[in-house]
This record gives structure tokens, sequence and C-alpha cells, in this order.
């Protein structure tokens, strides 16, 4: 699992509220997950551009908001992890090639429009080893002639590995991947089977 780099994932109470990454190739993968009381583990982890840490506590005017949306995950599905050690071995398994699930991991989306919501749901059913353009994701998610739109999702996009992004590729090529480059993209693409 060289050269995935390091980054910090930070957590409450299971649901996952953010994570940065920094691509290194040929690094040992290191990351370190933060938690409520925080402790930290270790994982390899990918880049994540434009996410900025929780300061250890959500902002008083959001944390009502937050404790609602984790209170609602945390019915929505009592399977998905609930310990940041646990989301250390699924990033791990992913990162090593394993057919992990990560779409039911509980993340905190209680900043972002119903517009982004609908198409994260869309993108977090899109099977692994799977593709789908951006017009198709826009379909997808209910809103078929938003494109572009879906683009901008995706490049604002908070929860790389959460919500997969790598997933979706332009309609004539593999398209890009912010910050952390295409060949980040086709890395992760070729460790669910995909060649492009």
């Amino acid at each position: 699992m060289q050269g995935w780099g390091e980054g910090e994932l930070w957590t409450d109470d299971g649901v996952v509220l953010a994570h940065d990454f920094d691509f290194e190739l040929g690094s040992e993968p290191v990351a370190r997950a933060a938690h409520g009381d925080g402790e930290r583990g270790l994982i390899p982890a990918l880049p994540l551009g434009g996410a900025s840490p929780p300061s250890g506590t959500v902002p008083g005017d959001r944390a009502q908001e937050v404790d609602a949306f984790v209170t609602s995950e945390r019915r929505r599905d009592r399977r998905t992890p609930s310990d940041p050690d646990d989301l250390v071995v699924l990033v791990r398994a992913f990162l090593a090639g394993e057919d992990v699930r990560l779409a039911d991991v509980p993340l905190d989306l209680s900043a972002t429009t119903p517009f982004q919501r609908d198409v994260v749901a869309a993108l977090r059913g899109v099977p692994r080893g799977e593709v789908v353009s951006y017009g198709e994701l826009a379909s997808l998610a209910g809103y078929p002639r938003a494109g572009r739109a879906v683009g901008t999702v995706c490049a604002t996009n908070s929860f790389m590995l959460f919500v997969p992004c790598h997933r979706v590729v332009a309609s004539d090529g593999i398209g890009g991947y912010g910050s952390a480059g295409v060949g980040v993209k086709r890395r992760l693409l070729a460790l669910e089977g995909v060649s492009l």
C-alpha cells in the first residue's frame, strides 16, 4: 500500500465530519483518525482538496443541525461502523483493493443543499467497479439536465473515499480529479478493476 500518502479523519459519534489527505507518491501510508475524545488511529489515505478540519467541536450555530443529522444517521443503519478504529480498518481494506462498502458510512452532510444530498446519494449508489458520466449521475439524482452542476458537486466533494467521485467520468474520457489529479483517479479505479 505504498504511495497513498497521509491524512486525517474526523468523526463524531460514528459520523464522518471531514477528512483531509495529502498524496505523496512513495511515502509510508499513514493517517490519523480523530474523534470526539481526541483519540487517533492510523490509516493509509488519499488527498482531499478543500476540506477544513473541525476544531474539535462543531460551531454553536451548526451544533443542533449536526446533532439532528447524527441522530437520523444512527437510526438509519445501526450496522455501520461507529468507532473510528472500525473506519480505519475499512479505509485500509479499501486502499488494499478489497471489496468493502464505504457507502454506508454516515457523513455529516448538514451543510449541503438538497440538490447536493441527492447527488451524493445517487453517487454512493454507483457500485464498485462501475463508472457513470456527469450527465448520467445527474439523471440518477433526478436532475437530468444538471451535468455541469453535478461536476461542481464532485469538485467540492469533502468525502473523497466515502463519496466516490472517482467513479464519475467525462463523456469523452476519464475527466479530471481536482487537486489529487487524474493519476490518483486512475489508481482508485484500478483498485476496482476499471481501466481508463
